[in-house]
C-alpha cells in the first residue's frame, strides 16, 4: 500500500509540476481518440451498409416453360445442396406470382397483356455476397433441362463487392494511422516532461532504484493523461452525436444498417487512451533509464 501511495503521489506531483506538458499530452490523446471515434462510428456504419448491400445480392434462375415438375425439383435439389446458399434462401416464384410482381412495379406495361410472358424462377440468396457469381456459374454449368437463363447482375454485384472491400481497407488503414499518430504525439509530449527531470532520474538510478520503480510514476502519469484525454473525447463525441450531427446530417434509420454501439466505442476509446498513455511514457523512458 505504501508503494502504491508513493506511486500515485509521484505521478500527481509530476502532473502538477508539468501542467503545460500534461495538458498538451491530454489534448493529443483527445484529438487522436476523437478522430478515431469518428472513424469507428462512420467506418462501422459503412461496413454495415456494405454488408447489407451484399445481402441483397441474389442469383435469379429462370425456368424453361417446357420444364416438367420432376426437372424443376432436380433444379431445387441442386440449389439446396449447395453449401454457399443461405438456409431458407431459396424462393420459388411461379409465373402467376411473377406477373403480380410486375403489375405492381409497372402497371402500364402489363395492363393489356393477352398472356403471361414471364417465366417461373428461383430466387437464390447466398450466405456471402462474394459467392454470388460462383453459384450462378455452377447452375449454368449444370446443363439441367429446367434452366432457361441465369442472372445475377454481374456488373452491379462486382461493383458492390469492390466498394465493400475498399471501405473495409480504408477503415482499417485510417484507424491504424490515427493510433500511430496519437502514440507518437503523446510520446513526444511526455518526452519533454521526462527530459526536464532527467537529472532526477539519473540520481535515482545511481542510488539503486530499479527501472520499474523509476518508470512506474511516469507510466501512471501517462495512464492518467491518456484516461483524461480519452474521457474528454468520449464526452465530445457524445455531444456531437446528440446535438451537432442531427442538425447537420439527416440519416434515414435502417434496422439492418447500424454503426457500432456507442458504449462499445467509448470503451474502445478509453482503453486505447490508457494503452497509448502507458506506451508513450514507457517507451520514452527507455532512453533515460540507461545510466
Amino acid at each position: 500500500m505504501t508503494r502504491i501511495r508513493t506511486l500515485f503521489a509521484e505521478a500527481l506531483r509530476s502532473i502538477g509540476a508539468n501542467v503545460s506538458t500534461t495538458v498538451a499530452s491530454a489534448l493529443s490523446v483527445l484529438i487522436g481518440m476523437f478522430l478515431i471515434g469518428i472513424f469507428i462510428g462512420l467506418g462501422t456504419w459503412l461496413v454495415s451498409w456494405s454488408d447489407d448491400k451484399k445481402r441483397e445480392l441474389a442469383v435469379h434462375v429462370f425456368i424453361a416453360d417446357a420444364a416438367t415438375t420432376k426437372q424443376i425439383n432436380e433444379l431445387r435439389v441442386l440449389l439446396e445442396s449447395d453449401e454457399r446458399v443461405r438456409t431458407g434462401g431459396i424462393t420459388f416464384i411461379s409465373k402467376e406470382r411473377a406477373l403480380q410482381i410486375m403489375r405492381k412495379r409497372s402497371p402500364a406495361l402489363t395492363a393489356d397483356l393477352p398472356t403471361n410472358p414471364l417465366p417461373a424462377s428461383f430466387n437464390v440468396v447466398p450466405k456471402r455476397g462474394e459467392d454470388t457469381e460462383a453459384i450462378a456459374v455452377k447452375v449454368q454449368s449444370s446443363k439441367l433441362a429446367a434452366v432457361d437463363e441465369v442472372r445475377y447482375g454481374k456488373e452491379v454485384s462486382e461493383r458492390i463487392l469492390q466498394i465493400a472491400r475498399a471501405i473495409q481497407i480504408v477503415f482499417l488503414i485510417a484507424v491504424f494511422v490515427l493510433l500511430a499518430a496519437s502514440t507518437i504525439l503523446i510520446a513526444n509530449t511526455i518526452r519533454l516532461s521526462v527530459h526536464s527531470r532527467r537529472r532526477e532520474i539519473e540520481v535515482m538510478k545511481l542510488v539503486g532504484a530499479s527501472n520499474w520503480y523509476v518508470r512506474g510514476p511516469f507510466m501512471l502519469e501517462g495512464l492518467l493523461t491518456g484516461l483524461a484525454g480519452s474521457v474528454a473525447a468520449v464526452v465530445l463525441l457524445f455531444l456531437s452525436r446528440e446535438i451537432a450531427i442531427p442538425q447537420i446530417v439527416t440519416i434515414q434509420n435502417d434496422p439492418d444498417v447500424q454503426a457500432l454501439a456507442f458504449a462499445w466505442t467509448a470503451l474502445i476509446l478509453i482503453a486505447g487512451g490508457l494503452v497509448i498513455g502507458a506506451l508513450g511514457s514507457g517507451l520514452t523512458l527507455r532512453r533515460f533509464l540507461r545510466v
